[in-house]
């Protein structure tokens, strides 16, 4: 079974350069990539900067991806509005729930975990999905992905569950994975791609890593000019293949 994945922190659909709200850029740089599967971070709800929509709602709507889950992290202060992490796939989105990962007094931040049921034809598999935005300082980043790999349902899945894990991982250098990941049993997909500043990156924020019976066949990171403008960082484009039947 193959499927295409795309991580992307969208900052609200406000551009890196021009600070303009508009989400049509992020949708057509999507809908440019055509995923099945969709980990998006800094997704706005119901705030005034974004016209109040429920962006989760709005962004899924126009790419046709009719499966969505939301998992809010930072309420705003003094003002309505929230924003948090988005999945959004073509196949149904089962068992969902939004794992705090707040270090106070840091800023709020979560990991959202849903279960995709991905379909070819007549075969169903199931994939863990974990859907991420961690935080600002180094100790902070490894507080949160110790307390990730130790929370529910994660510990208690076999070694060969597929799981998809993705998303913002402020990762500066580039060594979370090494260091915190690949010993618990996870492979970066792809190479290191520099995703931040988007219109000249020069650190590695973002990342989507493996574990179980899944397999990665190619990572690119985007190259599109539109892409340098709808945001603050780039978005990874990720495809997969799922075997079947399951080994």
């Amino acid at each position: 079974m193959k499927l295409r994945v795309i991580t992307w922190n969208i900052h609200k659909g406000i551009g890196g350069m021009d600070r303009r709200y508009r989400p049509e850029r992020v949708i057509s740089v999507i809908a440019h990539y055509a995923p099945d599967i969709a980990l998006l971070q800094e997704v706005d709800e119901g705030a005034k900067r974004t016209h109040s929509h429920r962006q989760v709602e709005l962004i899924g709507e126009a790419l046709g991806l009719r499966h969505r889950a939301y998992g809010p992290t930072v309420e705003l202060r003094r003002r309505p509005g929230r924003y948090g992490n988005a999945t959004l796939a073509r196949w149904p989105l089962r068992e969902v729930a939004n794992i705090d990962l707040t270090v106070p007094p840091k800023k709020r931040r979560g990991v959202l975990y849903t279960r995709c049921h991905v379909k070819r034809g007549s075969h169903t598999r199931s994939l863990a999905i974990f859907n991420l935005h961690l935080g600002l300082a180094g100790f902070e980043r490894s507080i949160q992905l110790r307390r990730f790999l130790a929370s529910h349902p994660f510990a208690s899945f076999l070694s060969r569950t597929p799981i998809l894990l993705g998303g913002d991982f402020n990762d500066i250098w580039g060594t979370l994975g090494r260091r915190l990941l690949a010993p618990a049993g996870f492979r970066r997909v792809g190479k290191i791609a520099y995703t931040y500043p988007a219109f000249l990156p020069v650190r590695p924020l973002d990342g989507l890593h493996l574990r179980g019976d899944i397999e990665a066949r190619r990572c690119f990171r985007s190259r599109m000019k539109l892409a340098r403008e709808a945001s603050d960082h780039l978005p990874l484009v990720a495809d997969l293949h799922l075997p079947w039947p399951p080994r």
